[in-house]
């Protein structure tokens, strides 16, 4: 008996110490530069909602934290080098929707989102935006499509390459409204909103950061956000959404979170969603935030976890629905 005490004895004050070299540890969490990858080039959307945040975070985490761009394969390089990077917190990544289609359209990644990452926030959200030209065939949505449908041959449709999420909604459009669209790849949003303007494509879904600086010139003219209803956001308010489109159930909203490797210890990750929730709600990421389009929605662990699993399985069973083989 005095035996088994003294095991159990030593066992509990083993277990003590680890715990308290552990805590110890977390406890000067952060004493080097913390990284930020973001698996696309530098100037986009996603890079400037990384900087507005990792801006801030450096000013209250104690700690540096670098925006480090990682462009390439479609996100694929700098989402791989975040998922396979040591689990102590000194590394994040932005994910965002591209990221929940692109198992449902690629063979083969190299990663797995909801196995290689632990989720720490959520970040915010924004509709799509359905993007024309100013010509009068495009004075308003239901004008479009009348226009479209009555078309000899099928208008041109911009999107920014095969299983993209501009591709996925103008492949959603025309299954709802009956109509064919002759889809035209690009490589990427901004040369296909350029095309939009010189009346070159028809259209082109997109967030309203992409679409801002061609909007602000008045060449281009928003048609419909991919939100049930119309949004509080400037620039958009004005715009009509799904319901009263006749196209509820289409909604669409791109999102972007933050996450870090697998294994990445949980007390790390809870002081990375603190600093990261009180980034989101400063004036200055506000600002920055609101110009952009975004819409901020922090959340828990749990709740983001079980966010990316729903848009993970939705746009599979959208991909498969529309017929899109994976590449």
């Amino acid at each position: 008996m005095q035996a088994m005490q003294r095991r159990a004895f030593l066992a509990a004050g083993s277990a003590a110490l680890f715990t308290a070299t552990a805590q110890s540890a977390w406890a000067a969490f952060p004493d080097k530069p913390i990284k930020l990858i973001v698996p696309w080039a530098a100037g986009g959307s996603t890079d400037a909602i990384a900087r507005a945040m990792a801006q801030r975070m450096s000013q209250t985490i104690g700690s540096s934290v670098i925006v480090d761009n990682r462009p390439g394969a479609a996100g694929q390089i700098g989402t791989d080098a975040a998922a396979k990077a040591v689990p102590d917190g000194y590394t994040l990544a932005i994910v965002e929707l591209p990221h929940a289609i692109a198992p449902a359209v690629t063979t083969r990644l190299p990663y797995d989102l909801l196995r290689d990452f632990t989720p720490v926030t959520m970040i915010g959200t924004s509709p799509l935006v359905f993007f024309a030209g100013m010509n009068d065939d495009s004075r308003d949505f239901k004008t479009f499509i009348r226009t479209a449908a009555a078309r000899p041959m099928p208008p041109p449709i911009a999107h920014s390459g095969a299983g993209t999420v501009s591709h996925l909604a103008a492949e959603l459009l025309a299954s709802r409204t009956k109509i064919k669209f002759n889809m035209v790849p690009y490589r990427g949003s901004a040369p296909a909103l350029t095309d939009v303007a010189a009346g070159t494509v028809a259209g082109h879904f997109a967030t309203l950061a992409s679409g801002s600086s061609l909007l602000g010139a008045n060449r281009i003219r928003p048609l419909l956000v991919t939100s049930a209803q119309r949004v509080n956001i400037p620039g958009l308010k004005d715009v009509p959404g799904l319901a009263e489109s006749g196209l509820k159930g289409l909604e669409i909203d791109q999102w972007w979170a933050m996450v870090a490797p697998a294994t990445t210890p949980l007390e790390v990750i809870e002081r990375l969603r603190r600093e990261a929730i009180a980034a989101l709600d400063h004036p200055s990421v506000k600002e920055r935030m609101a110009v952009l389009g975004v819409q901020l929605k922090g959340s828990t662990t749990g709740e983001l976890r079980a966010f990316m699993r729903a848009e993970a399985e939705r746009w599979q069973k959208v991909a498969h629905n529309i017929g899109l083989q994976p590449q």
